[in-house]
């Protein structure tokens, strides 16, 4: 039911885009092209820098990505995930507290992320918000999205009607009205990004185009068109579960 859901949000008002997306074939959480990962040696802890945890170590990426953990990680661990996928929300609610702990924190794993717009009407404000706060408030901020996404894409819903009236404005002020009209705004005032910030950043049309010019181009040059897609060491994974991330992330050695 929340993947329907999901989806009649993306339907609301495709006008809104205005951003030339050809994601058509995009889907939250079909299969996409795997490769048989390397079974590598134990790999063994990093120690972080003094009075710091590896989690504590977060640095922007191109494409928009952010990255936590040790830079020099012999695991490379990098997901395109859309803030409004419940598969994507499954994966991290199952497994980032261990991911964290257990492998980041270990200095044996990086775990990047890019947020890849699928449902465009709702990912392309989410995105710009999730970066609008401070870099340490990211990976915070895109974890209680997924803790919370139940409740806040049942708020979103309430809003078709605001949104569909936000399709006709102007770039500038047209994800602003989506964001209220999602009740957006509201959620990360709630959790420390004041509204006149919040607001700034969703006028920034190019801002907002650069999220969808990311996504389009993972799409169209990269091959991604599914969520989540996850690379290990660069390579494609079929992965979607932390049951299978796990036992994989092992096999690459971090144990």
């Amino acid at each position: 039911m929340q993947f329907d859901v999901t989806k009649s949000l993306s339907r609301v008002a495709m006008a809104a885009l205005a951003t030339g997306l050809a994601l058509a074939l995009t889907a939250c959480g079909s299969k996409g092209d795997g490769t048989d990962l390397p079974k590598g040696e134990p790999i063994a802890a990093v120690p972080p820098p003094a009075a710091q945890a590896w989690s504590d170590v977060v640095s922007e990426m191109p494409e928009d990505g952010m990255r936590m953990g040790n830079p020099d990680a012999p695991i490379k661990l990098v997901e395109y995930g859309s803030l409004s996928c419940p598969h994507c929300a499954k994966l991290a609610n199952d497994g980032m507290p261990t991911l964290i702990s257990k492998y980041i924190d270990s200095g044996r794993v990086s775990y990047e992320f890019h947020s890849y717009a699928i449902h465009g009407i709702i990912d392309l404000p989410l995105t710009v918000l999730v970066r609008c706060a401070s870099k340490d408030a990211f990976f915070p901020l895109v974890e209680q999205l997924y803790a919370t996404q139940d409740q806040w894409i049942k708020r979103a819903e309430q809003g078709n009607d605001q949104a569909q009236a936000a399709s006709s404005l102007p770039p500038g002020k047209r994800y602003v009205a989506l964001a209220k009209a999602f009740g957006l705004i509201d959620w990360f005032a709630a959790r420390g990004l004041p509204e006149d910030q919040a607001e700034k950043c969703l006028s920034d049309a190019s801002a907002v185009q650069k999220v969808a010019d990311d996504t389009q181009k993972w799409f169209k040059e990269d091959g991604i068109d599914s969520t989540p897609t996850i690379y290990m060491n660069g390579n494609k994974t079929n992965i979607f579960e932390w049951a299978e991330l796990e036992p994989a992330l092992q096999n690459a050695g971090a144990r």
